[in-house]
């Protein structure tokens, strides 16, 4: 899983380096929770959290079913 994971969040680096910004896959939790980290601009961005739901969550959970949800790391 965590190779379909990461070839989505390539797709989703591709959108966020238009504004600067990168993300990292930090982990997956047991109850496949996404955990992820924004880099570059996107880290500590006023955005950041609606990016994380309006598109990470979206398309990691769109593209694998396995994914309950994505949260920036703790």
């Amino acid at each position: 899983m965590e190779a379909r994971i990461n070839a989505a969040l390539d797709e989703i680096r591709k959108v966020l380096a238009q504004d600067g910004g990168s993300i990292e896959l930090v982990g997956i939790t047991e109850d496949n929770q996404v955990k992820v980290r924004l880099t570059g601009h996107c880290a500590g961005c006023p955005g950041a959290r609606m990016t994380l739901s309006n598109i990470v969550q979206q398309v990691l959970m769109s593209s694998i079913p396995e994914v309950k949800g994505a949260r920036e790391r703790e």
